[in-house]
Parts: structure tokens; C-alpha cells; sequence
């Protein structure tokens, strides 16, 4: 039995503002799904704030730290065994101040309490289960905690009656245990420090080749992927081994045949939704044959990208490229149809003042649950689950019998004892594609009329990012149009509700405010973590580099300049503005900075790409040198724990590769859109578009445009579009043709 879900500031008044001292349960007017779901729990529960920690001191007991998210199985089972259990929380209420934090509105509790977990017990994971002093520091912790003794692991009644005595009677080794975890969290934390002043190492290529090779002997040949199992879709690291893969190297063969054999055994197997697109969150078995059932937005904006990014490669023939954009287009397609926000879910202001008309995917919910609640039961993957004789029902005997060999679903189930996953585990022929293409449909509409799992409808501003980014490349690469107007309509619902632009009449150096989560429209809680502001940042310069419109360009400038001050202002970079005073004291008194990707990008990584790729277009030194400070981590990190630096490593890989810099001029049609075009069909290591307006008209100096790299580049002399291509805002001779275009990027490749 798989204990819990892996691991790889607010106020005190919470969301509603109506938190009081004495009050009962306080989750109903989060913003969170997660929080609500237990506002009907008899545990007197609290958002995490200044109000719940002084009611802990007030009356001298201990807090109990529950934290999970909506889409967590495990956390739905303890909720049902011990949180909806009146005697439990009887005792919960009597003996602690109960507080539920949702670790993706709150990522920064959330990692400052894995770390103490994952010191106290060894062990880390979802439901985290933590046990703190009334001024946030930790003194014991686990996971899931069963309701009856298990081997190997107390009852929660066990572990909430030791604490209790520790309290009263033991006293002062609490205290102790406290205080040397908090000391030691904070020496982790200056080793991790990041000072972006000076002058940094320009990046060692042969640093980014024995990354690779560090990443080869971890890598399961047989099933794709890294390690065994439980068995994670490695995101960040398939970028880089994409990137790196586009440059001449010794190891660049390696890397393309690392990320084919990943991403062709993720698509066909059943962490990917074989009806209906998109990926779960990960496999509990090495084969991807048995998925983890939640479907997050972040892995499905990142994994989309980087199916993307295999088709600009052009594929291999392990895994092709036109397998891999049926891939990434199913999933886009799911994401705006399962996760998209139309006008009137994203909230009451939509469809006006500009905005989307109802009925337009405008920005994107959280996730979808793990579980299916049928008959009142929550019953992991019951949505996606299939028996021999369900296929029989629904196609027939010849079709159904033929499906269930393709789809390896047999007499025993995998995840049930008799109900599997679709898991094809190869790549079909001819003729099982051609079936399987008549039957899906089928197969989808009576799915579709099953139970199906919850949606958490909060809006996260950094994996909407992500979103942004991954949908306007999708969109370009792919030729769908639809999707970059997806990626633009969320990039305005950021704009419009999460960023907090600074007061008029300001000195100029006070920043804006990203605020992370909105719901129904609305933005609530703390300001967003460096992560946030650096996807955002990410995604929209990607959009604007397909799009052209200087709107997003100035925004992502705006935002950017809002985490230097926000995140960097004193020379040395952290991943949160100190949004809360327990979480400072759990980490010792010192800001926190997490240089390692978990399951989106660390905000250290994804800053230095946003970073770099301002820097490439605007030209500004200062920010250059900042990435580079920032990829100063990377020479231990890089031999180590590859697996954990993936989206260091391909910034890395970027900015060895200059990035390169593309600047397409001349007026707009035909001519222009072909240039353009090949530009996002390229495969250069973080190749930075610049695009000018429609009109055409030179602009002669950086001062009379919003996008430098533009400045003073002309059209051809017969009037003719043509393109730059710069290192540093050094330009080539500006080439004219397609075929010129790729032959120059591929000399500046090498």
C-alpha cells in the first residue's frame, strides 16, 4: 500500500475575511477547492495566517499542519478516515490549532514543510501531516497516518496522543527539537544562497555533455524515463535534452535518443489519456502501465511544450515527429476542453470591457481529481478504468476483443481486480491504428457518460504561464491559430486579474504585484512566488515572439522588473517576499532559495530563462549577468543531480548557444509569414522572435520602440521583409529568403 501521494500571505482573516478566534471550521470561503472540500469536516480547521498561530499561542498548544491539494487520493482517503470522524476531531480540536494549507496556492509553506519532513521522517509526501510551535517551526512530522495501527506506522490517534504528551510533558526537548531543525533548514538555505552581483564563468559546454552522460546511467532504456518506480514524467529534463540534442556534440546523439525513448513510451502508455488526451500526474509502475490518476495543468503545459519542441527537432525514428504532434495536439486540445475557463467560470467580469465572450477559453483551472466519487465513494481512476466486457458492450465481440489485446486490458485489472487502464505499451501498426482511430469515439462518449473526477477551478498565475507559453507554441508549430488566441486570452485574464500594476504617481521603485490564485475572477491571498512572476515573464515573450503584439512584451518587462525588485532587490535572489513570519522561523530566520526542479521548473531556473531571454531581446547587460549568476549553481548540480537541474541545464544550454536573436522586419504578409514561420520551426536553443509591427516602418533607435532588438532594423531596399539574426544584439548581413534563414541557423547552431 502506497502510504502517500510521492514527492519528487496570507492574512490572518484567510480568503473570506471573516476568520475570528473561537470560530469553527474557517474553510468555507476559500478560494482553494481543496480547503472547501473539508469545510464541512468537524476538525475546527484554520487557513494558514497570523490569526490561526496566535490562536495556538493564546492557548499554548501545538498546531497541527495538514497539507495536500485537490487531485491527492491519499489526501481524500485520511480526510474520509480521520478528519470526518467526530471523536478524532474532538480531540484534534481540544488538544491543537488545526490548520489546511492547498500546497499549489501555497507552494512556499509547502516546501519549507517537506524539508522538515523529509528531515524528521525520512520520508515525504502528500497528505503532509506536520506539527509545529505557535511560531511556525517544526518538531515532528509524517504523511498519511492510518486509523488503525499499521506495521510500521502509527494510528493518528497514536501520533496526535505522543504530541499531546511531548507538549505537557516534555516540554523542552520540543522546544530543542525545534530549534535544531529550524538551524539546520537555514544552513541549507545559505548554502543554496544566489548573490547576482559580479562577474560569472561563462558556461562550460563540456559541463552540459557530462550532464548528459550523469543522466544516461540513470535512464531505464527498456521503458523511457529515469529511474524506476514510482516513475515521474521528467519535464525540465526533456528540454534540455532537446536543446541540447539541436547543437553539434558528442553527446548531442545521446541526448536525442534519451528524449525519444521518453517521450514514446509516456504517449504510448497509460500515464497518457489514451481517449481523451493529456497526461496524469505519474506512474506507479516502471511501464507507465498504471498511472496516478490526476491530470495537473503544470505537467500537461510543460509535456505539451516539449512534444512541441520534439516535432521542431524533427523526431527520429524511434519516435516521429508526426506521432509526437498528434500527442501534443490532443493534449492541447484537452487542456482548453477539460481545464479551460470559459468567460462565465473565470468570473463575472468576463466577456466585458475587451474581454472574451462567454464560451471562450480564458484562462485555466488547477487540475483534475485522482478520484471519481460513484455512489458516494471515491474511487481512484474509477473514470478511466476498463474491463474486458466493457469493451465487449460497448464495440462488440470482434472490436472489443481486438481492443482489449491492443489495450492490454485482460481478465486481471491492474488497478482493480478486474479493470485496467488502456495501456497500448507499443506503437501500433496500420491496421490496429485504423482501428483504434473507428473506436475511440465510441469508446469516449461512453466514458463520457460515467461519473467523472472534480475539477479544481483555481487559477494559478505561474502554471498559467506555463499554459501561455506552451499553447502560442503549440499553436505556431502546429498551425493552429486557435490555440495561440487561447494563449493570448490568458495571457489578458493575467493581466486584467493578476497583476497588480504599481500606483500611479510612484518613486518609481515600487513594484507591481502578481497575485498567484484567483478564483471565479477574482485574485485573492498572497502575492505570487518568484516561480509565478518568472513563468509569467516565460510565456508571455514567448506570445509575443509568435504574435508580434508589443502589449505582451511590455507586460512580461513590467512583471520582470517587478521580481528583480521584489525577489533580488538586495543583490542576493530568494523564492518568496516574506509572506509569512513562520515560515521564516521554520527556516531559521533566513529567506529561502530551492535551486532544484520538483514537478514544474524551480523559480531560480525559471528566472534566469526569463532572464536570458529579456536580455535577448531588450539587450540589457545588467540582466544577462544576472542569469549568468544564477546559472552559477550549475557545475554541482549538472554532475550530480542532472535529473533535478533539467531546466537549468537547458537554460545552460541556451546560453551557450547565445541565445540567438531573430528580428523579422518589413511589412507584414505572405513573405514575412514564411520567415517568420521558419523562425518557430527552429530548434536553436532558446532562440529569442522579435516581430515588427504590421506597418513595417523602421524605427531608428531603441527609444522610439518597445522591443530593442527591433530598433534601427530595416526593411530590405525594395521594401522586401527580411531578418536579423544577432548574437548579443550583433547582427549578420539580414537574409531575405527561407532557405537562407535555415542554412544561417544552422551555421550559428554549431
Amino acid at each position: 500500500m502506497k502510504a502517500a501521494d510521492s514527492a519528487s500571505g496570507r492574512d490572518g482573516s484567510g480568503g473570506s475575511g471573516e476568520v475570528r478566534p473561537g470560530a469553527a471550521n474557517a474553510l468555507a470561503g476559500e478560494p482553494s477547492a481543496y480547503l472547501r472540500q473539508h469545510a464541512d469536516n468537524p476538525v475546527h480547521w484554520r487557513p494558514f495566517g497570523d490569526e490561526a498561530f496566535g490562536f495556538a499561542a493564546q492557548r499554548d498548544v501545538p498546531v497541527f499542519l495538514s497539507i495536500g491539494y485537490a487531485a491527492c487520493h491519499w489526501c481524500h482517503v485520511m480526510a474520509h478516515e480521520s478528519f470526518e470522524d467526530q471523536d478524532t476531531a474532538d480531540f484534534l480540536n481540544a488538544n491543537f490549532v488545526a490548520i489546511k494549507v492547498d500546497r499549489e496556492e501555497r507552494p512556499d509553506v509547502d516546501a519549507v514543510y517537506m524539508a522538515a519532513t523529509q528531515a524528521i521522517s525520512g520520508e515525504g509526501g502528500w497528505p503532509m501531516s506536520v506539527f509545529l510551535m505557535p511560531d511556525g517551526r517544526a518538531f515532528h512530522s509524517g504523511t498519511y497516518f492510518p486509523p488503525r495501527p499499521m506495521p510500521g506506522r502509527p494510528s493518528f490517534r497514536q501520533v496526535l496522543e505522543a504530541v499531546r504528551e511531548a507538549w505537557l510533558e516534555r516540554r523542552e526537548g520540543v522546544e530543542q527539537n525545534a530549534e535544531t531543525l529550524a538551524r539546520g533548514m537555514a544552513e541549507t538555505q545559505l548554502a543554496a544562497a544566489v548573490q547576482l552581483t559580479g562577474l560569472p564563468d561563462p558556461v562550460d559546454a563540456g559541463l552540459l555533455s557530462e550532464a548528459v552522460r550523469v543522466l544516461a546511467r540513470s535512464e531505464d532504456p527498456h521503458d523511457g524515463g529515469f529511474g524506476t518506480a514510482p516513475k515521474f514524467p521528467p519535464s525540465p529534463v526533456l528540454e534540455f535534452l532537446i536543446r541540447h540534442a539541436a547543437v553539434a556534440s558528442d553527446t548531442a546523439n545521446p541526448a536525442r535518443d534519451m528524449a525519444a525513448r521518453t517521450l514514446a513510451a509516456m504517449a504510448r502508455s497509460a500515464l497518457f489519456d489514451q481517449l481523451d488526451g493529456g497526461f496524469a500526474r505519474y506512474s506507479v509502475t516502471r511501464d507507465w502501465s498504471v498511472p496516478h490518476f490526476e491530470k495537473m495543468l503544470y505537467d500537461n503545459a510543460q509535456l505539451l511544450r516539449a512534444y512541441v519542441h520534439w516535432v521542431r527537432l524533427g523526431g527520429d525514428a524511434v519516435y516521429p515527429a508526426g506521432e509526437a504532434a498528434d500527442v501534443a495536439s490532443r493534449t492541447a486540445d484537452w487542456m482548453v476542453a477539460s481545464l479551460g475557463l470559459t468567460g462565465h467560470a473565470a468570473g463575472p467580469e468576463a466577456g466585458l470591457d475587451g474581454g472574451p465572450e462567454a464560451g471562450q477559453v480564458e484562462a485555466f483551472a488547477s487540475s483534475l481529481d485522482a478520484d471519481t466519487v460513484v455512489d458516494g465513494k471515491h474511487l481512484e481512476g474509477a473514470s478511466y478504468l476498463w474491463t474486458p466486457d466493457e469493451l465487449l458492450d460497448v464495440l462488440g465481440p470482434d472490436d472489443g476483443a481486438a481492443v482489449a489485446r491492443l489495450m492490454n486490458v485482460r481478465g486481471a485489472g491492474t488497478v482493480t481486480s478486474s479493470a485496467s487502464p488502456l495501456h497500448p505499451g507499443r506503437r501500433a501498426d496500420d491496421a490496429e491504428q485504423l482501428l483504434w482511430d473507428r473506436v475511440r469515439p465510441h469508446l469516449l462518449a461512453a466514458r463520457s457518460a460515467r461519473p467523472q473526477p472534480a475539477r479544481d477551478d483555481k487559477v494559478v498565475a505561474g502554471w498559467n504561464g506555463l499554459a501561455v507559453a506552451a499553447l502560442a507554441e503549440a499553436g505556431a508549430v502546429l498551425d493552429r491559430p486557435g490555440l495561440v488566441a487561447a494563449a493570448a486570452r490568458t495571457a489578458a485574464y493575467l493581466e486584467r486579474v493578476h497583476w497588480q500594476p504599481p500606483h500611479a504617481g510612484g518613486q518609481g521603485t515600487e513594484p507591481g504585484t502578481l497575485v498567484r490564485v484567483s478564483h471565479a475572477g477574482r485574485a485573492r491571498g498572497i502575492g505570487g512566488l518568484l516561480e509565478d512572476y518568472a513563468f509569467c515573464v516565460d510565456g508571455l515573450l514567448t506570445l509575443y515572439g509568435v504574435t508580434g503584439s508589443e502589449r505582451w512584451y511590455r507586460l512580461a518587462e513590467d512583471i520582470l522588473r517587478a521580481a528583480c525588485l521584489r525577489f533580488a532587490a538586495d543583490g542576493t535572489l530568494v523564492d518568496t517576499a516574506g509572506e509569512s513570519s513562520q515560515v521564516f522561523n521554520a527556516q531559521g530566520q533566513r529567506a529561502g532559495l530551492e535551486p532544484f526542479d520538483n514537478a514544474t521548473p524551480s523559480g531560480a531556473a525559471a528566472f534566469a530563462g526569463a532572464l536570458l531571454s529579456y536580455a535577448a531581446l531588450s539587450g540589457s547587460t545588467d540582466h544577462r549577468l544576472m542569469a549568468g549568476n544564477i546559472l552559477a549553481l550549475l557545475p554541482p548540480l549538472a554532475t550530480r543531480a542532472p535529473r533535478a537541474a533539467g531546466w537549468l541545464l537547458a537554460t545552460a544550454q541556451a546560453a551557450l548557444a547565445g541565445p540567438v536573436e531573430a528580428a523579422v522586419v518589413g511589412p507584414a504578409g505572405p513573405a514575412r509569414a514564411e520567415l517568420h514561420h521558419a523562425l518557430m520551426m527552429s530548434a536553436s536553443p532558446g532562440l529569442v522572435v522579435a516581430v515588427a509591427s504590421d506597418a513595417g516602418v523602421p524605427l531608428p533607435d531603441a527609444s522610439s520602440h518597445a522591443v530593442p532588438l527591433l530598433a534601427g532594423r530595416t526593411a530590405a531596399p525594395d521594401g522586401s521583409p527580411q531578418v536579423y539574426l544577432c548574437r548579443g544584439m550583433v547582427c549578420e548581413r539580414p537574409v531575405a529568403s527561407v532557405a537562407e534563414l535555415l542554412e544561417r541557423l544552422d551555421g550559428m547552431a554549431g
